[in-house]
């Protein structure tokens, strides 16, 4: 199933709208990678969320 790991952003539910305003059901999925990333010298492997990825970068603790 597509969660992070980190975040723990999962799917979400909603509804396809068109012009005509007829609901039919959507569901929305984060964009999860899979990355090895650096934790206390070992490498791990985890389902990150982009956004996650974008996090890490910016604070550094990932390349």
């Amino acid at each position: 199933m597509a969660v992070c790991e980190i975040t723990g952003k999962g799917k979400m539910y909603g509804h396809n709208v068109s012009f005509s305003q007829h609901k039919t059901r959507k569901v929305f999925k984060p964009n999860i990678q899979k990355r090895t990333v650096v934790v206390d010298g070992r490498k791990v492997k985890l389902n990150v969320s982009t956004s996650a990825l974008r996090t890490l970068r910016k604070k550094g603790l990932i390349k």
